[in-house]
């Protein structure tokens, strides 16, 4: 699927909630399926800056694409890492660096999220494009 594809596949299952209390459960319930990170990744230079808990994010070039481990000890910080991670691990760099993250504000994340948890949101999105940024630099030399 592209990213597009599962963006929209994210959007489809967000609107079937009436408010965010089941939108928050459901958030919560993602976090557990994320594919988590490897204790020996868990290491300051994998930890996310800007984030108001703990989140550590790693990403490996498999095959041409980009795959995305993370953890968080926080478990509504983990649900919102994994839904990024759905979106945007097993893509080529290149796509992940063209695509845009409406998303986010079509299922109305950022606006229900506090204003720390919110900065948090943005710096996952960074760290996932600047791991785009470095692979995709990586495969033009």
């Amino acid at each position: 699927m592209t990213i597009k594809e599962i963006q929209d596949e994210i959007i489809d299952e967000f609107s079937m909630f009436d408010d965010w209390m089941q939108r928050y459960e459901y958030i919560i319930e993602l976090g557990k399926s994320l594919p988590l990170i490897k204790e020996e990744y868990k290491t300051d230079n994998n930890l996310i800056k800007g984030c108001q808990s703990k989140v550590w994010l790693q990403g490996e070039e498999q095959d041409d694409k980009i795959v995305f481990t993370a953890d968080s000890d926080a478990i509504l910080t983990k649900g919102i890492i994994a839904i990024l991670i759905r979106a945007f691990s097993n893509q080529k760099a290149k796509d992940i660096l063209e695509a845009d993250t409406d998303f986010i504000d079509e299922i109305g994340l950022k606006e229900h999220l506090s204003a720390t948890r919110a900065n948090g949101l943005v710096s996952m999105i960074k760290n996932i494009k600047m791991y785009a940024l470095a692979f995709d630099a990586k495969n033009k030399n």
